[in-house]
């Protein structure tokens, strides 16, 4: 049987335009980027889009953006670990920015994260109403 359950296949859409969009974000950003990036952005998308899918339409967007911050973050100090310190292939070093840890992570990026985890959750949201016929967001913002 060919058949491939209609969940798999609408997180791997997502997971593709989410890890696509944090790569085109990190070239604008930084001028280039790599692919580990693109896949790192589609587990973080898919992080974030589950915010609103397991929380209730409620739960305020700030609340969530802070929250998608922290997640991504982990998610960014876990690829450094991987990539950075046992591949040693010097994708990013945050070791000259104050508030950072091991170069992977800083409070600066952890405070960034807030206002792009709110557009990326909204992202994910209106991908799903239009894409997948899901429910039509709406949000309270604190």
């Amino acid at each position: 049987m060919n058949y491939i359950p209609a969940y798999i296949c609408k997180n791997f859409i997502l997971f593709l335009i989410g890890g696509a969009v944090y790569y085109l974000v990190e070239v604008l950003w930084r001028g280039h980027s790599y692919w580990e990036m693109a896949v790192l952005g589609g587990f973080c998308f898919l992080f974030l889009g589950t915010l609103n899918e397991t929380f209730s339409w409620e739960r305020s967007l700030l609340w969530q953006s802070i929250v998608g911050a922290v997640g991504v973050t982990l998610f960014e100090l876990a690829a450094g670990i991987v990539l950075n310190l046992c591949l040693n292939l010097s994708i990013w070093d945050y070791s000259g920015l104050r508030f950072q840890f091991l170069g992977q992570i800083s409070l600066l990026y952890t405070i960034l994260w807030v206002p792009l985890s709110a557009l990326a959750i909204i992202f994910d949201d209106y991908l799903r109403y239009w894409l997948f016929k899901e429910e039509k967001p709406h949000y309270h913002l604190i």
